[in-house]
């Protein structure tokens, strides 16, 4: 090829997988991605928004995904997202309840409903916590008991696929899809030498030898580096406010913190001298009962001596009346 394409680039990876002329290819990948999911495999499609060259090349071409029908009704959405962002699983759920919701119109049942897949090729980690590539999401319980069959979201990040040899249908898309850029069409490794994958290389050989096709895709490829430093960029100003908030919040759990510190402070010094005076309370209670006791103790003692004295004077009485009654 006189260029290197990668099949990631959106309008690429539509021209594989939506063309009308690449339908068998879009067949082969539904059935390699999702064949152990189906009840049976996909043996043929209706592409719903086919891949239009003219349109992309007179840059009308916005709906870069592929959405597609087969034979038995069931509903199809595949899309490329090479710069995750943390709005992207909401974004996958809404698409799919999307589709799947656009098949009903006035008066039709719900059991005309047919299952609809979504698949997902990420370009970057996504679940940066979760090791593994593939993730398959479908309406299941706690338990793992399905509540209805009607097909799920299944995503894959290329970043973590890293299969040396090709096993399955599956990891030779993947493969493809990761390192398409670096494929030399005149010499092809031996996991590329199948029916379907020569075919997906002749697609991105006419994106590199027409000039005009070429060109558009350099300038897709150049809009999505745009979007990536300004997605990095804005990435990077949100963690410079989350930790300007984080700053902010810190600094003031620490003025509460000072402030409640401060506050117990002068509440412990408030109930110190409440103690101190207390403990003076007290011991003046004490003087005051010690020195009531004397004074009780001096009334005793002063009656006592009083009623001596009463006593003596009566004896004294006695003894001055007791002469004249002996005469």
């Amino acid at each position: 090829m006189r260029h290197p394409i990668d099949p990631k680039i959106d309008c690429v990876f539509k021209a594989l997988l939506g063309a009308e002329d690449n339908r068998v290819l879009l067949i082969h990948f539904l059935n390699a991605l999702l064949g152990r999911e189906l009840p049976a495999p996909v043996s043929a499609v209706e592409i719903l928004n086919p891949y239009n060259e003219r349109e992309f090349l007179d840059d009308k071409l916005s709906i870069v995904d592929v959405k597609a029908r087969d034979a038995q009704g069931r509903l199809y959405q595949v899309e490329i997202q090479i710069l995750p962002h943390p709005d992207l699983p909401a974004r996958m759920l809404y698409a799919w309840a999307d589709l799947y919701s656009q098949q009903l119109h006035s008066g039709q049942n719900y059991r005309e409903l047919r299952p609809t897949y979504a698949i997902w090729l990420l370009g970057d980690d996504l679940l940066r916590d979760d090791p593994a590539y593939a993730h398959r999401y479908r309406l299941r319980d706690e338990r793992g008991r399905v509540l209805l069959e009607h097909g799920g979201i299944s995503l894959f990040e290329l970043s973590k696929f890293a299969a040396s040899a090709v096993e399955t249908e599956e990891q030779r898309w993947l493969k493809f899809f990761k390192d398409g850029e670096r494929l030399d069409a005149d010499r092809l490794p031996d996991w590329m030498q199948t029916t379907e994958m020569r075919q997906a290389m002749s697609t991105l050989q006419r994106f590199s030898d027409k000039e005009r096709a070429y060109d558009a895709y350099q300038a897709r490829q150049n809009y999505l580096r745009i979007q990536g430093a300004i997605q990095q960029e804005q990435q990077e100003l949100q963690q410079a406010l989350a930790q300007e908030r984080a700053a902010r919040a810190a600094a003031l759990r620490q003025m509460e913190t000072e402030r409640q510190a401060k506050e117990a402070a002068e509440q412990a010094k408030e109930t110190e001298r409440q103690a101190k005076e207390a403990a003076e309370q007290a011991k003046e209670a004490e003087r005051q009962a010690k020195e009531a006791a004397e004074q009780a103790k001096e009334t005793e003692r002063q009656a006592k001596e009083a009623a001596l004295a009463e006593v003596a004077r009566l004896q004294a009485l006695l003894r001055a009346v007791q002469p004249q009654r002996d005469a």
